[in-house]
């Protein structure tokens, strides 16, 4: 089974819920995936960070991280296959408040003003937190070569994403669920 098909599965099993749910867009939905599921699984961490990898493998990426706390574990996990691979690709996280103390970061971990990163999302729904998190980052000096959503709802967000200037791809789509 290829890396795609072997997310695809473990996903479908332990991350996929039906029934009434309200996202954080504040939309309702049928349909619900919660990606911590999997991302903080070392077999779902395993399979994410080495798609990622394959994917931003040629590209001239220095770091990798989005929005605390969903994008933690995909950009530690791809930044540790890239470093089994011989590529330093350093990860980072984007705060959802502003540090009130010591250097008052937005973005924390070991980048650098004028560095290309790519930003990573759990779950893509609007789009919203994406472009936060990406507004966040280019304060902070950082130059996005790309996003990367594990799972895009096919809501819109991936596009908004687009439309705002950005290359986007997704891992997995709702339809494949």
């Amino acid at each position: 089974m290829n890396t795609i098909n072997a997310l695809k599965e473990l996903v479908l099993r332990d991350a996929v819920r039906y029934g009434k749910f309200t996202l954080s867009s504040g939309k309702e939905s049928d349909f619900y995936v919660d990606l911590r599921k999997v991302t903080l699984n070392p077999e779902g961490a395993c399979l994410i960070g080495s798609i990622i990898y394959e994917m931003i493998q040629d590209s001239p990426v220095e770091a990798i991280g989005g929005m605390t706390l969903g994008a933690d574990p995909i950009a530690v996990a791809a930044s540790l296959i890239a470093y089994q691979k011989g590529k330093n690709i350093s990860a980072f996280l984007v705060r959802k408040e502003k540090k009130s103390h010591g250097t008052q970061n937005w973005v924390e971990g070991p980048v650098l003003k004028g560095q290309k990163v790519v930003v990573v999302e759990d779950v893509i729904t609007t789009g919203a937190s994406t472009l936060r998190a990406i507004e966040r980052i280019e304060e902070s000096g950082l130059k996005v070569e790309l996003v990367i959503g594990v799972l895009d709802r096919s809501e819109g967000g991936l596009q908004a994403i687009e439309s705002a200037g950005y290359r986007v791809s997704a891992i997995l789509e709702r339809n494949q669920l």
